[in-house]
C-alpha cells in the first residue's frame, strides 16, 4: 500500500532545492547590489532597519520564487 507515491516526494525535494538555490542566487546578488555588506551590516552593527527591510525583500522573493515553481 503506498499512500503517497515516490514520484511526488522526489518532485517536492527537487523543487525545494532549486527554490533555495535561486534565493540564494537572488539575496547574492542583491547583496553585490548594495553598496555595503549586508550581513556585516546586520550582524555586526545591529542595524535593525536593514535587518526588518532584508526580511521583507526575502519573503517577498520566496513568495514569487513558490509561485513560478508552483
Amino acid at each position: 500500500m503506498n499512500l503517497i507515491p515516490v514520484t511526488n516526494i522526489v518532485n517536492a525535494l527537487v523543487f525545494a532545492f532549486i527554490g533555495i538555490f535561486i534565493f540564494t542566487v537572488a539575496f547574492i546578488v542583491l547583496d553585490k547590489m548594495t553598496p555595503y555588506h549586508l550581513w556585516k551590516e546586520i550582524v555586526q552593527e545591529h542595524n535593525q532597519a536593514l535587518a526588518i527591510l532584508v526580511g521583507a525583500l526575502s519573503i517577498g522573493i520566496c513568495i514569487i520564487i513558490a509561485a513560478a515553481v508552483h
